[in-house]
């Protein structure tokens, strides 16, 4: 390979690199667009010549690879987690004393801008991007690394070989949107409804081609694996992403005080339509790493940042009618149903009253004038009634007093306020019931959806749950948009669902008061659905977490008859009946130094990482929490070991160091 060439193509490439980061990073060009071109050409013409040179980082390769068949699964390493939402100043206080109280007054946070987009993590190896994936569920995502490559913005090669896994959002700039929107509408394609759904729609493209020419773009605001010696601040966390040559959002802010937060908010929401992008609020977050590892997390979010919503927009629309409906557990709720109008970007035809108490509460006619918002910019609500527009034809609502789906008498139980119809064969129950049995978090049966299943329900093919194992080819061939593919693909699924572990099938079979959560720790308990279903209140109560509606709920439902005779069915169709995940308890030593103890890590750890010290912990019957208190057991102190060990000694906790850790974990 002649020398000179290969050191022309990697100047080449540096010179992209740069003129592309100058451009779509900093927005301040070095050179005019016909230069970059010229570059582009040249090395373009020496890749073609030379198609050994090319490189899954060169910047030609953005431009899109083959279209995708489907996306595969990643997983991703360390959760994605999901934000808690505030919606006032006082709520933000609120954040701000729990905050104080674990962690002291010494507190600086870091304001951000919430882009309206679509979450991504991109991971980096010596430097180059190897993957790209999406939220997902917070833990498995779909790998997009072939259309993140088209993205612009983000270098395929970073400023130095670091490993590291960057978290952010992508999206749409208004320009692009504007630009996209045009173009469909010259087409006579349908528009989309606003930036976050151009841009998530644009990055699940099977070809990535459509995406490159989409004009998305990302800003990072975090990391999930990245050299945690190089910063003790998230400030810091961003200025070293920046530094690698990823794109930060510049607005980011110290802030040393709530005061400054709120200045910050106020600033924002009068800045927030002229941004270039979309923004639907402002995240706020402890600055200190230290603080932030202190904090812990929910679940389901981070205790140590929130996210500030702005006030929802409000429309003004009418209402047309009231329409009831019968839930999987009986409750009849009422929906407005209104003259379509634009909301935060989408049209709203419906929106949930709840129920009675707050129709009359809101004083609700049919032809009212109604001011109408998205809660958390999501869910459509009635917020009140511009009484002073009524002309007198406005007609009140009464709630009907028997099932509009079977007929029998409503009943309002005590301490509810929503009516309820009680009849256990009413159709709408029966048919709520198989579609949440069938859905993603319970039994997972992917093609049955609320259509298919309302049309087998229709067709008087099923009538519970365990129908679903009897149905074969030429019953569902027969339903409407049903090919022979998707039949196949129904079935198989159908199929498969057989063997689901015994926390899907508890949680799909809707027994009141039992969540997934509840489900999962119910059969990790029990083991089998005999176990389980024979198991007496006060057995049932001496599981954490099962407390007495719970507990009385289980005996009430396993104790029909018409409950006997469906698990019996749901048996003789091979359902497994066993719960087949990972059971914590069956790894506790009873003699472990850790069972039944409280220990809290601080400082750094030579021989594993935090996380791996924990499991381990947890696998021998310990509790591992956050923060050091009164009833800590155990303190283990690494490296830098700071406020945790201080208090520890203050309130004369045991202490052990690494070693003392690792030979306990040997016993």
């Amino acid at each position: 390979m002649d020398e000179n060439l290969l050191a022309r193509v990697r100047a080449l490439r540096k010179q992209l690199n740069q003129y592309s980061y100058e451009y779509y990073v900093e927005d301040n060009p070095s050179v005019p667009d016909s230069e970059y071109d010229r570059l582009m050409q040249e090395l373009l013409a020496i890749e073609a010549e030379h198609p050994e040179l090319v490189t899954p980082d060169s910047p030609t390769q953005r431009v899109g690879g083959e279209p995708l068949k489907a996306f595969t699964k990643v997983t991703h390493d360390i959760p994605m987690l999901s934000l808690a939402d505030v919606f006032n100043e006082q709520e933000l206080l609120d954040f701000d004393r729990r905050v104080r109280q674990t962690v002291g007054d010494d507190v600086t946070y870091v304001c951000e801008l919430k882009i309206d987009g679509l979450a991504v993590s991109l991971t980096y190896e010596k430097g180059r991007f190897v993957l790209g994936a999406t939220r997902g569920d917070g833990t498995t995502g779909e790998d997009i690394t072939n259309n993140l490559r088209t993205v612009r913005s983000l270098p395929l090669t970073l400023q130095e070989p670091a490993d590291i896994e960057v978290r952010g959002e992508a999206y749409m700039p208004k320009k692009s949107f504007e630009r996209l929107n045009r173009e469909r509408q010259e087409k006579g394609e349908m528009l989309f409804a606003n930036p976050r759904n151009a841009a998530a729609g644009s990055l699940r493209q099977l070809d990535p081609k459509i995406t490159a020419a989409r004009g998305l773009s990302v800003f990072l605001y975090s990391a999930g694996k990245f050299d945690r010696e190089k910063v003790k601040t998230h400030f810091g966390l961003l200025e070293y992403i920046r530094s690698l040559g990823l794109p930060i959002n510049p607005e980011s802010r110290r802030c040393r005080s709530m005061q400054e937060v709120f200045d910050y908010i106020r600033e924002y929401t009068e800045k927030r339509d002229s941004l270039p992008y979309g923004i639907d609020g402002i995240v706020i977050k402890v600055d200190s790493l230290a603080q932030q590892e202190q904090l812990g997390h929910t679940v389901k979010s981070p205790r140590w940042m929130i996210a500030y919503k702005f006030p929802a927009e409000e429309v003004v629309s009418t209402l047309e009618a009231i329409e009831v409906s019968v839930g999987r557990t009986g409750v009849v709720t009422p929906t407005a149903v209104l003259t379509p109008v634009v909301v935060a970007g989408t049209t709203v035809k419906r929106a949930t009253l709840h129920n009675e108490d707050l129709i009359r509460e809101k004083d609700l006619r049919i032809g009212d004038r109604v001011v109408i918002r998205k809660a958390g910019d999501i869910i459509p609500e009635v917020v009140n009634v511009l009484t002073k527009e009524r002309t007198g034809r406005e007609q009140a609502f009464a709630m009907p007093t028997h099932c509009p789906e079977c007929g029998s008498a409503l009943v309002r139980l005590e301490e509810e306020v929503a009516l309820r119809c009680i009849n256990p064969k009413c159709p709408a129950q029966i048919r709520e019931g198989l579609i949440h049995f069938v859905s993603r978090n319970a039994m997972n049966i992917d093609g049955l959806g609320e259509k298919v299943v309302t049309q087998l329900f229709r067709k008087h093919l099923i009538h519970d749950v365990a129908d679903l194992y009897h149905l074969n080819y030429e019953d569902l061939i027969s339903m409407e948009r049903m090919g022979d593919k998707s039949v196949r693909n129904l079935l198989g699924a159908i199929e498969q669902s057989r063997g689901n572990s015994l926390e899907r099938l508890l949680f799909g079979l809707g027994i009141r008061y039992i969540g997934s959560k509840a489900a999962r720790i119910l059969a990790q308990a029990f083991k089998t659905m005999d176990q389980l279903s024979s198991a007496s209140k006060d057995e049932l109560l001496a599981v954490d977490e099962v407390g007495e509606k719970m507990a009385d709920s289980l005996r009430t439902y396993f104790s029909k008859p018409e409950v006997v005779s469906l698990i019996e069915e749901l048996k003789a169709a091979g359902l497994n009946m066993r719960y087949l995940g990972p059971d914590p308890r069956e790894t506790v030593n009873s003699d472990s130094p850790f069972n039944g103890k409280t220990v809290v890590l601080t400082g750094k750890l030579e021989q594993m990482s935090r996380s791996e010290a924990k499991s381990e912990i947890e696998k021998r019957g310990g509790n591992v929490t956050g923060s050091v208190s009164a009833h800590t057991d155990i303190v283990v102190a690494g490296e830098a070991a700071g406020s945790k060990l201080k208090k520890a000694q203050d309130l004369q906790v045991e202490i052990w160091d690494e070693e003392r850790f690792l030979n306990a974990l040997n016993e």
